[in-house]
């Protein structure tokens, strides 16, 4: 890694445009003992057993008061009472079956990586930390709480990259696959949002029962067509992780989207559903609620090469600065630039090559050197400037405008391809989890609902 480039970048918008009532919602659903919330004292009745753990009414009914606001603030209906008992409970069991499975090997979430990722939260919405835990105790939520599920968000996340996403591989034939099948897509629709019914039946299962499931998924698809809302039959018969939320699934990138909704992504018109497409995991009816198009990727490039002077206990910012100034002196005067580079500079990586760091696009190196860059003239070399890395001298070889639609494709595709395995392997995980375990529902509605 050349050290002006940025050596990190952000990842996803979960929760963005969300009111911050919804995203505690969305945390607190999925995860946490309301035991542990509340301090629940009186003994109650159990509505699941989970392994070793148990869920009880008293837990369930927090859970679906906390599920309530998120729903209506989508503008959903409410659905029946044992439709939404179901729901909530069904993520509470997955939730807890995550948490047993992290707490034995051992996964935690330090306070320094959690108070990082609420800021990161707060500033997605605008806000600082302290604005973040006033906005949330203007809304009944006690900061604490929001950030005990924040550290088992985190705990459920780094469990499933642990159990699923690095076993992943992605090979050079996949990669090229995907650019063949996909660029010329990418450009005409770039995003898409989806929604998703999932009609829930193993791969093992007895072919009564799948041809049961078979039934419901056609008879749902029929009633979509026949202008049903599909928010509403989502949050009462799916059982996909997102049945609460309606289905919805939100925005992707064309090339993210799972490989089970690929073709409904591409070839879909706004608002149509697919039949019933069958996998591992059960009956899925995929919805295209929305997409977005794009162009080609046009963007200003610099070719430019530089000389860095790290400083230290030793060399100090005034040593630097004059010692680069006489760099540039010689240089100007003649001397050749990647001669000097390769004697003084202390970016090893790039002074191996005279200095040189290839075709820059925005963003591609940090404030202070893009902003020393885009003052100089082809050949010109800067005066020394400062940036976190040390002091510099950089040189713009020359300048381009270059469709990078192409190479930026070619940089996401193993990116793209293992996010979306990632996202079908996460779910048969979850599944198999769940079937792996011992759990017994004593939810009357629950077990009814799941007969049907």
């Amino acid at each position: 890694m050349l050290p002006v480039l940025r050596c990190c970048r952000t990842r996803g918008t979960s929760g963005q445009g969300l009111p911050i009532r919804a995203l505690f919602v969305i945390l607190i659903c999925s995860l946490v003992p309301a035991d542990a919330l509340w301090g629940v004292e009186e003994l109650d009745s159990i509505v699941a057993v989970v392994n070793d753990d148990v869920i009880v009414a008293s837990e369930l009914e927090h859970q679906i008061v906390l599920a309530i606001p998120a729903i209506r603030d989508r503008g959903m209906t409410l659905p029946p009472r044992p439709d939404l008992e179901r729901q909530v409970l069904e993520r509470m069991i997955l939730g807890r079956l995550q948490l047993q499975k992290a707490k034995d090997l051992g996964i935690v979430i330090d306070d320094a990586v959690l108070t990082e990722t609420i800021t990161n939260i707060a500033a997605r919405h605008g806000m600082k930390l302290e604005e973040l835990r006033a906005t949330l105790e203007s809304e009944g939520v006690h900061y604490e709480d929001f950030a005990a599920d924040t550290r088992l968000k985190l705990i459920t996340t780094r469990l499933q990259t642990h159990e699923v996403v690095t076993n992943i591989r992605v090979t050079d034939q996949e990669i090229d696959r995907f650019l063949k099948r996909e660029s010329g897509r990418l450009i005409k629709r770039s995003d898409v949002r989806l929604s998703h019914i999932l009609v829930a039946v193993s791969e093992n299962a007895p072919t009564v029962a799948v041809r049961k499931a078979e039934a419901k998924a056609k008879d749902l698809v029929k009633r979509l067509r026949g202008g049903a809302d599909f928010a509403q039959l989502a949050i009462r018969f799916s059982d996909g992780r997102r049945a609460l939320e309606g289905g919805d699934l939100g925005w992707f990138p064309l090339g993210q989207v799972p490989t089970l909704a690929q073709k409904a992504a591409r070839s879909l018109t706004k608002g149509e559903c697919t039949e019933p497409l069958r996998s591992p995991s059960g009956y899925h009816i995929i919805k295209l609620a929305d997409f977005k198009g794009s162009g080609p990727k046009i963007v200003n490039q610099i070719n430019a090469r530089h000389i860095l002077i790290r400083t230290n206990e030793v060399v100090s910012d005034d040593d630097a600065r004059n010692h680069l100034g006489q760099l540039r002196i010689r240089i100007l005067g003649g001397d050749d630039f990647a001669t000097l580079a390769r004697s003084h500079s202390d970016d090893t990586g790039s002074a191996l090559k005279g200095g040189n760091l290839g075709w820059l696009g925005p963003g591609d190196t940090v404030p202070e050197f893009e902003k020393a860059m885009s003052t100089l003239a082809p050949n010109q070399v800067s005066a020394p400037f400062k940036s976190s890395f040390g002091w510099h001298i950089v040189q713009v070889i020359e300048r381009r405008t270059q469709d990078t639609t192409d190479e930026a494709m070619r940089l996401k595709a193993r990116e793209v391809i293992r996010e979306r395995k990632a996202d079908t392997a996460i779910e048969l995980w979850l599944r198999r989890l769940r079937d792996e375990a011992f759990v017994e529902i004593r939810l009357p509605s629950a077990e009814e609902e799941k007969s049907r």
